[in-house]
């Protein structure tokens, strides 16, 4: 999508534009990335919202990051949005490094969102405040989100299924509940998992 690499068939549209038509970096404006692995570099927490782009104002920095509850844990810094980041932001919790890398997609505006396991490493308590920052994010541009908690794909309109390399089922969350397959099989292993680990707590 984002043509790090171009597709060997088909083709790629945007609004029935093919990609490869659109200059690169108008194209990747277009986009907002949030990747499982979220890369944050030494310097404050306003820079790494964003990015060093002069045209990301202080007002676009604090509305992303209050629309995404970021601002919760950044408000508990003495030094707030000027708090230092160190490299990859090892000091901050799996968490609050995703809020971040939330922030900054939104900050940016992008028309497409493209999600990336972005809540496969964080705990359950904090996938619910992420789910809430996600719908705050989704809100008004198109979403495509890869995953394999479906707790993060059950509010989409449409859920692609693969499995083997091969698309399998198609529908929104209760259709594909309703077919008895793999979607099926996956939620009643995920949430199984979920009720016993609650269970032990």
């Amino acid at each position: 999508l984002l043509r790090f690499y171009d597709v060997n068939r088909g083709r790629i549209t945007i609004d029935g534009v093919n990609i490869r038509k659109i200059p690169l970096d108008e194209l990747r404006r277009r986009f907002g990335l949030v990747l499982q692995d979220v890369f944050l570099f030494s310097g404050t927490i306003r820079d790494n919202i964003s990015l060093g782009h002069a045209e990301i104002t202080e007002t676009d920095i604090r509305r992303a990051a209050s629309s995404v509850h970021a601002e919760r844990f950044i408000s508990q810094f003495p030094d707030g949005f000027d708090s230092a980041v160190v490299e990859r932001g090892a000091t901050l919790s799996v968490g609050q490094r995703q809020l971040l890398s939330f922030a900054r997609a939104l900050a940016f505006a992008p028309e497409v969102l493209i999600l990336d396991e972005a809540t496969s490493s964080v705990d359950t308590d904090t996938e619910i405040l992420i789910r809430d920052a996600l719908r705050q994010l989704m809100t008004g541009r198109t979403t495509v989100a890869i995953a394999h908690r479906l707790s993060t794909v059950q509010d989409m309109d449409r859920i692609l299924v693969l499995h083997k390399g091969r698309l399998r089922e198609v529908g929104t969350h209760q259709e594909l509940l309703a077919q008895r397959g793999i979607y099926h099989m996956l939620y009643q292993l995920q949430y199984r998992d979920q009720e016993e680990r609650e269970v032990v707590r």
